[in-house]
Parts: structure tokens; sequence; C-alpha cells
């Protein structure tokens, strides 16, 4: 069982976010967060009810409390109403279309949603986020649609898709308008869902439809599972990269630590050293007297590689921020020295979450650009220091790893398609209120894609690499491997003994055993820790 994750709104780690979308761990509101949100929640209620005046003794006017939404600020509402325009809010909001989102991202939302609310800024009840926590535990999964958030105000279409799971309206229950959840698998309308686990939806109290609705979190749930992913695949495309300079033949005086240290990038540095560690012992580097250097695509990895791990790093630093941060409007500065308390801002705009998306979107599109360059060395005759053409097997009249490579290439084709940066692209909506949006939905919807694509390209290389340095041992039997790439070679192996007879079964159990983290995990045992890619506060 795992120890539940702490929601406070200060302490949530990828690590973390990744264990409650994928391993079902659970999480729980702590009691001082707790504390926080009832007295911001106290706060609203009390400018709802009209309690709260400004200096001239007036009434205050609290974005969304008392008055309308977006272009229509201006416009009071009463009090008896303030339920149903969050209700209505949710209800209009709902505008999602596309395919659903994978489960393991709407669980991420949810959790991100909660511990931006744990705050205690938002000024909503802290039965909220104890009702997402308590959905995320019995596996209510609300089915949320993957298009129609342009990232500002947040990811509102998105969130009211989650909201309308949670909450019911003031008139009564609805089953049409409590959308849809998966709960064990099974499709189901969301009040079923939640009756079925014996979880009472909310009606939304004052603020409540800005609470739920305002924040980029479908951005960042994107953005914060890519970035995960990417830091892992970084290891692996190392040791893919060192299973094809050894298959190569290379030089390896391009990974001297002195070289790196004239021009010391962090990434690049770490990147020769791993390449080291994985190489060491091999007798195959090194072995031919007249060469001299590589090309860029074995010489240069640890400057492209390294170039990767630094976008990966800064992209998790940003989404570190946004994990732990509150991201609705108003926000409730119960400290502030001013009779309204509540601050209209736009901390809910996706822009610093969709640039750092879109910057690693372009990282790991050039690790597969890489990977794929080397796969095609390695294949080619004339360039692989006398490998045979395509990898083809002297017993096997076949074609080798020509289309594997081809595949490879198509992936990196794909990869270059979304590789622009949606956050430079803005349409304005809300009536021109919200005349400057962000467009981070994309380009964290892209970077998972890139992921994904790259993933299945290292693993292609790695397939590569095991074929011609299975050719260089059975060709000469003294010879000696690494200690990084022989256990990445027995891996490799391992997996594939168990994968159909098709190069696709090969690539997908080369892929699923990637994205698992078998590959790395035999490395380590054999070679050591690698570099890590993201510093362990993200963590």
């Amino acid at each position: 069982m795992h120890t539940p994750v702490p929601i406070d709104g200060h302490q949530l780690g990828l690590a973390s976010v990744a264990s409650v979308a994928r391993a079902g761990a659970t999480c729980a509101l702590t009691a001082e967060a707790r504390a926080k949100m009832a007295e911001s929640c106290a706060w609203v209620r009390s400018a709802a009810r009209g309690e709260l005046t400004d200096d001239a003794g007036e009434p205050l006017a609290v974005y969304g409390v008392n008055t309308g939404y977006g272009s229509l600020a201006r416009i009071r509402i009463p009090t008896a109403r303030s339920e149903q325009l969050s209700w209505n809010l949710i209800r209009s909001h709902a505008a999602g279309v596309g395919d659903p989102m994978p489960g393991e991202v709407v669980r991420a939302m949810m959790l991100l949603r909660a511990n931006a609310l744990a705050k205690g800024a938002s000024g909503c009840r802290p039965e909220l986020v104890e009702i997402l926590c308590a959905m995320l535990e019995h596996g209510v999964t609300p089915e949320v649609p993957s298009q129609g958030s342009c990232g500002s105000s947040g990811d509102l279409a998105p969130l009211s898709h989650l909201a309308l799971v949670i909450f019911r309206g003031p008139e009564g229950e609805d089953v049409a308008a409590s959308g849809w959840a998966t709960l064990h698998g099974e499709r189901l309308p969301g009040s079923v869902a939640m009756e079925r686990v014996g979880l009472a939806r909310l009606v939304p109290g004052p603020k409540e439809g800005l609470a739920i609705t305002n924040g980029a979190q479908l951005t960042t749930a994107l953005a914060a599972l890519a970035c995960w992913d990417a830091a892992q695949l970084v290891h692996t495309a190392e040791i893919a990269a060192a299973m094809s300079w050894e298959a190569i033949r290379g030089v390896t005086r391009a990974l001297h630590p002195g070289v790196h240290a004239l021009r010391p990038y962090r990434g690049a540095v770490d990147c020769a050293a791993d390449l080291r560690q994985l190489l060491a012992g091999s007798t195959l580097v090194d072995s031919l007297p007249d060469k001299v250097q590589d090309a860029y695509s074995i010489r240069c990895t640890p400057q492209v590689v390294g170039a990767v791990r630094d976008g990966v790093r800064f992209a998790a630093d940003q989404v570190h921020v946004e994990l732990n941060a509150a991201t609705d409007n108003p926000l409730i500065l119960l400290d502030a020295d001013h009779p309204n308390k509540a601050y209209s801002a736009g901390l809910f705009h996706g822009e610093p979450v969709g640039m750092a998306a879109d910057h690693l979107k372009l990282a790991v599109c050039e690790l597969a650009t890489l990977s794929e360059r080397r796969i095609y060395r390695l294949t080619t005759g004339s360039l692989s220091a006398r490998l045979p053409a395509l990898l083809v097997r002297s017993d096997r009249p076949d074609l080798g790893m020509m289309v594997p490579q081809t595949t490879a290439a198509s992936l990196v084709a794909a990869n270059r398609a979304v590789a622009w940066p949606a956050t430079a692209d803005s349409i304005p909506t809300c009536e021109d209120q919200e005349d400057v949006v962000a467009m981070s939905t994309t380009a964290a919807r892209r970077a998972r894609e890139v992921v994904s694509n790259t993933r299945k390209v290292v693993a292609i290389e790695l397939l590569t690499a095991a074929v011609a340095l299975q050719h260089r041992l059975d060709e000469d039997a003294s010879i000696t491997l690494g200690v990084g790439t022989r256990a990445a070679l027995d891996a490799v192996g391992r997996v594939l003994s168990e994968a159909g007879p098709l190069p696709s079964d090969a690539i997908a159990a080369l892929d699923r055993a990637v994205g698992d983290g078998i590959i790395v995990d035999a490395v380590t045992r054999a070679a050591g820790e690698l570099s890590p890619v993201l510093d362990g506060a993200v963590i």
C-alpha cells in the first residue's frame, strides 16, 4: 500500500504525480491546508451574503462571487443566485470535443487541481479537495475530452467536464448533466459512478465553479507526465547510443572529461560521463587505429543529448512550480491590507507551462533525430565499419533492419510535423476579454505525442544496435563489450525472447520495456547509476 500523498499546495513532485496517475497511489488533504481552505471559504461566503463592505460602506463586488464572468463582470448577481451562478458556469463551459483523455492524464489533472485548491487561496470548501481525493482512491475517473482548451483562462472546458461529475445543480439531480466517468473499466454517467462508490456530489457554493475550472491543470498533467517520461527516456537513449557507438567501433576521445570541461554545459558533461561508464571495458571502441573521429551522430551525442537533458530539466522545473501554484481567479489574500481580499489576476494563464511543453517537445524531437541517424548508420554498409548491409544475416534471406529504420524515419517526420511552438499562436476569445491566450494545452498534448514517438525510435535503435553487436560477437568471440552495453544487450535479448516473430512485435515489446524502465534497471545494476536528469527537489 502507498502512503497517501500529502495535499497542501506546497510539496507535490513529479514522482508523486506519476504514482497517483499510474500506480493507484492515494492522496489526502493535510490538516493545516484544510484549516486555510476553511478560512478563505468563510470570507467568500460572507462576501456572497453581502456582509462585507468597502470603505464607502457599499457591499464588496467580488468577481465570480456576486458578479458575472469574463466580459459580464460588471453585472451584479443576487446572493440567492450564487449557487446557480457556479453551476451555470460549469455547465456552460463543458464544451470539450475529441477523444477522451487517457485515464492517467485525468487522474493527474484531478490531483493537480486538488493541490492548487489546497493552498487556501481559492475560497472553496475543503470538501471539494476531499471529494477529489476520494474519487482518486475509489477509481472514479471523469471522462475529459482532449480538445477545446486554449489554456487561458486555464483549461476551462476540460476542467468543467471534470466538475460535472463532482457537482450537481442546486435544483436537484440531473443524470444527463452529470458527465461521464469510468469505474473499474465501465463507462457510466458521472452521477451513477459516484453513487456506486458512495460519494455524494456537491452543490457548488459561491466561487466554486470558478475555483474548479480556472487553472491549467490539463496542460500541467500532460506536461508533468511527459517530463517524467522524457527524463527516464534520456537514460535509455544514452544506453542505445553507447551500444551503437560500440557497434560502429567509435572513437571515445570525444568523451574525454577534459574536452567537456572546456565547454561545461551540465547536460553534455553528464552525458559524456554516462557514455564512458557504459562503455568501460569495451575492446570494440577505439579498435580501428586509423580512425580519428566519427560522424556527428556518434561524436556529438554528448552535445545533442546534453542539450536534451538541459531542456527536459528546464521544462520540469517550470512544471514543478505549476504543480504547487494557486491558479484560479480571483485569489483570496486574507493577509492583504484592504477590505476586498479578492484579487483578480492572471495566474490561470497557461503560458509558463505551455512554453515549457514546447521546449520539451523540441528537445525530445532531437533525441529521436539523433537516434534515427545512428540507426541509419548501423544499417548502411558503407558507413558502419563493415557491418553487413541492412544488418542482414548470412543465414537468412531477408531485408534485415531496413524497414525498422524506415519506421524510425517516419516517426521522426511525425515529430517534426508537430514541433512548431503552439504557444506562438493566439486567437482571442470571450469578446476580446481573453485577447492573448496560451494554446498551452495543444503544446502539452503534442509534447506527450513526441515523447511517445521518440520512445519507439529509441526502441528501434536498441533493436538495431543489439543485432549489430551480436554480429560483432559472432564475428569475433574474443571481443569484450562494455560493462553497461553488455548488460543492455542481455536485457534486450530477454525482452525479445518473449516477443512475437515480427519486427513490429519486437519494437512493441522494447517500447514497453523502455517505458517500464526495464532496460535502465538492468544496466544500472551492472554498471551503476547514471547521472540524474532531474534535480531532486523536482522529483
